[in-house]
């Protein structure tokens, strides 16, 4: 298989103010194959979102290396991010204007424009099952819906990998199970790459076809179910 992100030798040391340093990430080695889902599993303060904000380029390591897609986060960021459709934890939209205002917003910052945008917006719409609330203004919207539509931005340009962080934090159970749905067909019809944080063992044993886990910074275990059952 042809590896869509490759991590080798990542870290990332904070300073705080009075100038004690923190080793938030400590030499992770890793590899997310294309067209699988691969989760980082861990507890609140584990280092997940940094590795991945490291591996996203939303912040520099230390020292290391990540590459997504073959091109250098760090040598080729332009090439690598082109290829990420990041959905973060927290709710990014505009409460005031509606879904379908939202994502066109968006798509034209990816340079989406005219038929194309209303095409795409219309894709992803259907997609989070939200085309007939299209015109309702998001702060109208459940936690739940709000989240969809976040998940729909992150899809507007098409990537090949797709990077969620605990995207069922703080959603009801049946908009948690929509959007754990998402995510398998993200991958089963439409061939992406997802990687997923979660501190809930469940999500990542239904959605992975690998996990890795991860605690103060170094990852502890890492492969199918049935191997993370062998190396514990």
């Amino acid at each position: 298989m042809t590896a869509m992100i490759e991590v080798h030798g990542l870290r990332k040391t904070f300073t705080t103010s009075d100038g004690k340093r923190i080793e938030a990430v400590k030499g992770v080695d890793l590899a997310v194959q294309k067209g699988e889902i691969f989760s980082l599993l861990g507890p609140n303060g584990a280092g997940k979102t940094t590795t991945i904000n490291m591996i996203s380029g939303l912040i520099e390591p230390t020292e290391g290396e990540a590459t997504i897609g073959g091109y250098s986060i760090t040598t080729a960021p332009l090439k690598a991010k082109s290829l990420l459709g990041v959905i973060p934890q927290e709710i990014a939209l505009y409460p005031k204007l509606s879904a379908r205002q939202n994502l066109s917003f968006f798509g034209k910052m990816y340079g989406l424009t005219g038929p194309d945008l209303n095409r795409r917006v219309d894709e992803v719409l259907e997609f989070i099952d939200l085309t007939d609330r299209q015109k309702d203004r998001v702060d109208t919207f459940s936690g739940g819906m709000k989240r969809r539509v976040n998940i729909g931005v992150g899809l507007l340009h098409r990537p090949q990998l797709i990077y969620m962080d605990e995207p069922t934090v703080g959603i009801d159970p049946q908009n948690r199970r929509r959007v754990l749905d998402t995510v398998l067909r993200l991958r089963d019809e439409y061939g992406m790459t997802v990687l997923y944080t979660t501190h809930l063992m469940e999500e990542a044993e239904e959605l992975s076809d690998r996990v890795a886990i991860i605690d103060h910074g170094e990852i502890i275990a890492m492969g199918t179910q049935g191997e993370l059952t062998q190396q514990v």
